[in-house]
């Protein structure tokens, strides 16, 4: 079982920069992909990046590729996600997620491949 409580989240300005962090709990977080997800006011949750257990292995979508990054610090059981240059269309609810992965290099990038979330934390880009 693994709990995930994510912060950071609040308001900015287009073009700048929050850093999210979403807390695990348990003992076996080296263990688990991570990813972030989003979703807008009337639209699906979609990926937006995704991090492997030993953080050897990132993949973003399309649409923050370059501007965003994910990171994990195992140590400490807590994955970040470092927005830069935010436009008001990257404005959602932002989730954390973790799946156990068979290997120390792999990663999920689809919404069902996920076990475990947690709560969100708003992020509102104004222009």
């Amino acid at each position: 079982q693994v709990r995930l409580a994510e912060s950071g989240g609040g308001l900015v300005q287009a073009g700048g920069s929050l850093r999210l962090s979403c807390a695990a709990s348990g003992r076996t977080f080296s263990r688990y992909a991570m990813g972030w997800f989003r979703q807008a006011p009337g639209k699906e949750r979609e990926f937006v990046a995704a991090i492997s257990p030993s953080g050897g292995s990132e993949y973003y979508a399309d649409s923050v590729s370059g501007r965003f990054t994910i990171s994990r610090d195992n140590a400490k059981n807590t994955v970040f996600l470092q927005m830069r240059s935010l436009k008001p269309e990257d404005t959602a609810v932002y989730y954390c997620a973790a799946e156990e992965s068979s290997s120390e290099n792999y990663y999920y990038t689809m919404k069902y491949e996920y076990d475990y979330w947690g709560q969100g934390t708003q992020v509102t880009v104004s222009s």
